[in-house]
């Protein structure tokens, strides 16, 4: 058996991200950038008014001073002359400052009489006027390569005036599900069997890291069934398979896999639960072979697919965050493997729950952390410091 972060770092070493493409503003989100967005525009283009005011000469906009109004102008209609002594010009938010006025007072410090502007609060020049490039400038980088784009990043790359971005291609993922005893929700099940709830928790887990997955059709405990699913997988960008990767004589991902010329990088990792994960390639396709228990299939995919789809997208790909909580219930010693237990937090307390069979999705649907036990760690009493991973971070 591996440690968890060797097997990770093992995956990630096999992968790269795939090829990018153009796609428009609007389809960008969540996509992660292949290309630095460099402002193609000054922003804003010229010095503007942040207020509803009048554009004014600071040396003129003294208490009392009446100034003879010139004109006006609102945003997107700049006024094409020159403020002078004693002049003025009506101005709005986002209004051009015209040329010769320094300083905006604003509506609520003048008095208004038509041809006319009195001064009510004395102007300081530079006061209320956003100056022209005070966000940004053509030429400057707005967005690295590498980047994850949310809404804001979207915003920033239509303030530079980009219509299109490239961006890496969303990672296609198949996810095969393997058993005799298993039906996916909707199906008739077989005598003995049960409803596969991991394939659809693997897809949304997916979805939500930006990638495409695929559920394949289930493959029954047959070396010919296994075959003909790395088939479908062909084309892909990873391969997901859950159940059948143990060492029982039904257990035969790994051997219908090798039939079609599987490479096995490792299947076990010290850690519960999810210590049967196997890792390998298909050719050029890599696979991750996660366990059939629905909590040790889900913890496996947090901690070592999510990280991969990370890297496939062309983002910098790292383990989970790792935060710190003070215990609300003793935990026992530990053996040799890392134990994630599932846990509720609330107000910096975490508290594993009582029963941590890896078969339970209901527990790990109620949890909101994982708290880490190291292997060999002692036993710990309430109020210990441990470190836990927060499952709010993965929205899952």
């Amino acid at each position: 058996m591996i440690p968890v972060a060797e097997a990770r770092a093992r995956i990630l070493a096999t992968l790269k991200p795939v090829p990018a493409e153009t796609v428009a503003l609007s389809e960008a989100w969540n996509r992660v950038l292949a290309a630095d967005v460099v402002a193609r525009r000054t922003q804003p283009p010229a010095d503007v008014s942040a207020m509803d005011g009048w554009a004014v000469r600071a040396a003129d906009a003294v208490v009392g001073a009446r100034l003879r109004r010139i004109g006006t102008a609102p945003a997107g209609h700049p006024f094409t002359g020159r403020i002078g002594p004693g002049e003025t010009v009506r101005l709005f938010t986002g209004s051009v400052v015209p040329d010769g006025a320094d300083a905006i007072v604003i509506q609520e410090d003048a008095r208004d009489l038509g041809e006319a502007m009195e001064v009510t609060e004395a102007a300081v020049a530079g006061r209320h006027v956003r100056p022209a490039g005070q966000d940004f400038s053509a030429g400057d980088v707005l967005l690295r390569a590498g980047r994850r784009l949310t809404a804001r990043d979207i915003g920033l790359a239509a303030s530079g005036d980009h219509p299109w971005l490239t961006v890496h291609r969303r990672p296609r993922v198949a996810i095969l599900a393997t058993g005799d005893e298993i039906a996916l929700p909707g199906e008739p099940v077989p005598p003995g069997g049960i409803v596969s709830s991991n394939a659809h928790a693997l897809a949304a887990l997916v979805r939500s890291a930006g990638a495409e997955p695929t559920v394949l059709p289930v493959a029954s405990d047959d070396l010919h069934a296994m075959a003909e699913a790395a088939d479908r997988a062909a084309g892909f960008d990873l391969l997901l398979t859950t159940g059948g990767a143990s060492v029982g004589e039904h257990d035969l991902v790994q051997a219908g896999l090798a039939a079609r010329g599987m490479q096995l990088d490792f299947w076990k990792i010290a850690m519960r639960p999810g210590k049967p994960l196997m890792h390998g390639r298909l050719g050029p396709l890599p696979m991750l072979g996660l366990p059939g228990n629905p909590v040790s299939a889900l913890v496996c995919a947090m901690l070592f697919a999510l990280p991969a789809l990370a890297m496939l997208a062309g983002e910098d790909a790292r383990g989970p965050k790792v935060d710190e909580a003070v215990l609300g219930a003793p935990v026992k010693e530990n053996d040799r493997r890392e134990d994630y237990l599932r846990a509720d937090f609330a107000d910096g307390v975490v508290t594993p729950h009582s029963r941590q069979d890896s078969s339970m999705l209901a527990t790990l649907a109620r949890s909101d952390a994982l708290i880490i036990r190291p292997p060999l760690a002692p036993a710990a009493e309430a109020g210990t410091k441990v470190p836990v991973i927060r499952l709010a971070q993965y929205g899952v």
